[in-house]
């Protein structure tokens, strides 16, 4: 059990005897009466999406996952394919799963596996991951505007908006919550 105040985005959470993810929580203190936490739940079986509106001091069942460290392998027709880098156990998490998270897995790299039951239920994104520009038309010089700027296409085809300045086969810092610009990043 854990307390309402205590739920953060990306708990997970059992709710009529299903998994469900945190994806937005609130913190609601009226002028008067019990503090609440408004909590924005998605299923992990079938998608839906449930709120609630709890007392922050009220106890909401959590479920019990396994955070595993897991490398990107590679991705087919139907699965993200990852290796566990302690047990070498390979774990597939189909696409239709988290089709949103295509653009931000790169080969190689590590990412946090949340497990429940013996099946991947989240992916765990870093909020801020390095790109390498894999498209970008040049500008003209002189043909810039204050905060003016051109969409890119990164190396995991995900499109950002950048400033004109940015290049091809430069590396860019891009807010994953958002899919904003931060930086560009030197080597």
């Amino acid at each position: 059990m854990i307390k309402a105040v205590d739920v953060v985005k990306g708990t997970c959470l059992l709710q009529k005897g299903q998994p469900y993810l945190v994806v937005e929580r609130e913190l609601h203190n009226p002028g008067k009466g019990t503090s609440v936490a408004r909590i924005k739940m998605k299923s992990i079986k079938d998608g839906s999406v449930l709120s609630l509106t709890i007392p922050t001091q009220q106890e909401v069942e959590d479920a019990q996952v396994d955070i595993h460290a897991c490398q990107y392998q590679y991705a087919d027709q139907d699965n993200y394919h990852f290796m566990d880098n302690e047990s070498f156990e390979q774990y597939e998490v189909p696409i239709t799963d988290a089709p949103d998270k295509k653009f931000y897995l790169k080969d190689g790299d590590v990412y946090d596996l949340t497990i429940w039951e013996g099946r991947v239920i989240d992916i765990k994104i870093p909020y801020k991951v390095v790109f390498t520009v894999a498209q970008s038309e040049n500008y003209v010089k002189g043909d810039t505007v204050s905060g003016a700027t051109k969409p890119i296409i990164t190396e995991t085809g995900l499109t950002v908006r950048v400033p004109l300045f940015i290049k091809q086969d430069e590396k860019i810092l891009v807010n994953t919550e958002t899919n904003e610009y931060v930086e560009r990043v030197n080597n």
